[in-house]
């Protein structure tokens, strides 16, 4: 067997032990073992061809892993439902004052209430959502 092959079963079976593992690590060994594969296609000796599977390696683990996992790990800021609202524009239908008021907000109707408890905004305001408490939208 030619010695790309050697390399390019060794990188599918370190895909395989990634998949299984989900660490990052094999993955990375694995595009290691496939630049050493295409060195020993091109005719590069056993030396280039350790030297790129170690150089490849060793560059997407301590260079590539670490944002790769950061970008796993943080959550998505794609807000949704309630959450998506926050912070968005809305006109006072109905006087707002700290226990009642209506607001129309993204199209729809909404109770609100003032966000610090003591103002009065009238019909024709535009108020920013702060907050949504059950189905109430407290504003400013």
């Amino acid at each position: 067997m030619n010695p790309w092959a050697w390399w390019l079963v060794s990188a599918a079976v370190l895909v395989v032990a990634e998949i299984l593992t989900t660490s990052l690590v094999f993955a990375m060994i694995a595009a290691g073992a496939a630049a050493g594969a295409i060195v020993a296609a091109l005719g590069g000796g056993v030396a280039l061809e350790l030297g790129a599977f170690a150089l490849v390696s060793l560059a997407l683990l301590v260079l590539v892993r670490p944002i790769a996992l950061n970008h796993l790990h943080t959550p998505s800021r794609l807000r949704s439902g309630v959450a998506a609202l926050v912070g968005a524009e809305a006109e006072v239908l109905e006087t707002v004052d700290p226990r009642d008021g209506r607001i129309r907000l993204s199209g729809e109707i909404w109770s609100a209430r003032a966000y610090d408890g003591q103002s009065v905004l009238a019909p024709g305001t535009v108020v920013r959502v702060v907050e949504i408490a059950g189905a109430t939208a407290l504003v400013i």
